[in-house]
């Protein structure tokens, strides 16, 4: 009998997935929970086994597609003939004039500007997509042959989207304050950071909260995101429950998932329900940044390069070791005072 394998609700309200890697081939025999494709979301890329043994019948989406919950991925077992989604079937059924165009977001929006009909392409892409290279070609915009075109897939899409959509949404503004570094042990910079944030996030909890339905939803939880630059992109791992970890807790909770970031081994819920985020750049970090506000988050405070500065203290110059503390907030729901005094109190902690 075969079983039609959907693509899974992931939580935290995605509607889509990208097939980033097949780990099977049609004819191949599978066994259950067996490792059966990689599916990128706007959160991470997640390894998915397979719910059932068989051999692999019929594969429905190429890699690089991407395709809303609830469509079929793969048949295993039987004669591979699946029963396709409604869109699915619109796709293989509908006539050239009223067939559905498949097409990024992007490409529409070249199409728009150069005044080119979708429906009048016949797509170059993977199962019939258009592709940028298509549009251009039809509004006589050819893109130049010279250079190397590389694919926005699996972490880097999902990246692009993801901060298009907080930067088009979020009027964001930044406050940025100079921090004494020098009694901080920056081997535990992170952790240190969370406490201080996660303490001052209780007498300012406007920051740390959502946007829903035209709402301010002030959270009781303390789950903060930290920013993690892999080699297939930026990622944010959440530290749950935050405010109930000691600093010593804290170090050991973020090393983890900062090395399971790294060998891209993080699961949906170590990427979901962060409340909060925090980013630090490390050795790379400039002297002061506007990070991104992290959606649906509305608030994210950045530590930036730290080193050696002369700077006055009791009327004396003396060399301190000195670092920038940015709060990036979303204007709509956040003033600059209580932003301004949020940041403030991170500070204090720090530098106590």
């Amino acid at each position: 009998m075969a079983y039609e394998f959907k693509l899974p609700d992931l939580g935290e309200g995605l509607t889509e997935g990208e097939v980033a890697r097949w780990l099977v081939e049609e004819g191949q025999e599978i066994a259950e929970d067996e490792p059966l494709v990689e599916i990128a979301t706007d959160k991470t890329t997640v390894e998915i086994p397979s719910p059932t043994g068989g051999k692999v019948s019929q594969i429905l989406v190429a890699e690089g597609e991407v395709v809303p919950v609830g469509t079929v991925l793969v048949v295993i077992g039987g004669d591979g003939n699946a029963t396709k989604s409604p869109a699915q079937a619109q796709q293989a059924t509908a006539s050239p004039a009223g067939e559905k165009v498949r097409a990024t977001p992007l490409v529409r929006k070249v199409a728009a500007e150069l005044g080119v009909d979708l429906a009048t392409i016949s797509g170059s892409g993977p199962q019939g997509r258009v592709t940028e290279e298509d549009v251009r070609s039809a509004g006589g915009a050819a893109p130049k042959s010279e250079g190397e075109r590389v694919p926005l897939r699996g972490v880097r899409r999902q990246m692009f989207e993801h901060l298009t959509r907080a930067h088009r949404e979020i009027p964001a503004v930044t406050w940025v304050e100079e921090c004494d570094f020098t009694d901080v042990d920056l081997k535990r910079l992170v952790p240190l950071v969370l406490h201080a944030v996660t303490e001052s996030l209780r007498e300012y909890p406007e920051l740390n909260a959502r946007v829903e339905d035209g709402e301010l939803v002030l959270l009781d939880r303390y789950d903060i995101g930290v920013a993690v630059q892999t080699e297939q992109g930026l990622v944010v791992p959440v530290v749950h429950a935050a405010d109930k970890l000691s600093p010593d807790e804290l170090d050991a909770e973020v090393r983890r998932l900062a090395e399971a970031a790294q060998a891209a081994s993080l699961t949906p819920e170590e990427l979901r329900g962060g409340t909060f985020t925090v980013t630090s750049a490390g050795k790379a970090a400039g002297l002061f940044v506007t990070p991104l506000v992290n959606h649906p988050e509305v608030a994210i405070l950045g530590v930036h390069r730290i080193e050696e500065r002369a700077v006055v203290r009791d009327g004396e110059v003396v060399v301190r070791r000195m670092g920038n503390i940015s709060v990036t907030f979303d204007h709509r729901v956040i003033d600059g005072k209580r932003a301004a005094d949020f940041g403030l109190a991170v500070i204090a902690r720090l530098e106590a």
